[in-house]
């Protein structure tokens, strides 16, 4: 006799798909957002949005903060590698703890916003960033929702550290 699910019962923890899922929206709306820009701003336009925030076309040809943004051109394909290794070991890492629901939603966060710089710079050499604080003339470095994602994963990822610390 098959048994039944009761309809009552707790929820079947999220998985890998889910993570992977969460993933590629954070990828999508990355890539779009860039889409945006690239197609209505060039180099160097602004839109002024607050007294402490500009829509902005940038780009960056290094790593955060622009980390060797001038290096003459090999940095493209030494971050394009170094993301896509990060990928790989963060989907090995998500298929052995999907059940680790903090770990794994910083995990997914991370994977989602390098992919998103990858694809940028396989397409077009650089990072298209667009999101432009400021503060008393003062300018944080523009990011875009990608960076914004992995900041967030980084967040988790101490949190959940934290946590696990805590507990033993």
């Amino acid at each position: 006799m098959a048994r039944s699910r009761n309809r009552f019962s707790a929820p079947k923890p999220p998985g890998l798909q889910q993570w992977l899922g969460l993933a590629l929206i954070l990828l999508l709306v990355d890539q779009f957002t860039k889409v945006l820009i690239v197609g209505n701003y060039q180099l160097g336009d602004s839109t002024y949005v607050t007294s402490f925030f500009n829509v902005v076309r940038v780009h960056n040809t290094g790593a955060a903060f622009s980390f060797l943004a001038n290096a003459g051109g090999w940095q493209r394909w030494f971050f394009t590698v170094v993301g896509l290794v990060a990928a790989f070991v963060i989907f090995w890492l998500l298929r052995a703890h999907a059940g680790q629901k903090l770990f794994s939603f910083a995990l997914a966060c991370i994977l989602g916003g390098a992919i998103g710089n990858v694809v940028d710079r396989m397409m077009y050499g650089y990072v298209v960033d667009f999101l432009d604080f400021h503060w008393s003339g003062m300018h944080f470095p523009a990011f875009n929702v990608a960076d914004s994602a992995i900041s967030v994963g980084a967040l988790c990822l101490v949190l959940d550290e934290l946590r696990r610390v805590r507990k033993s």
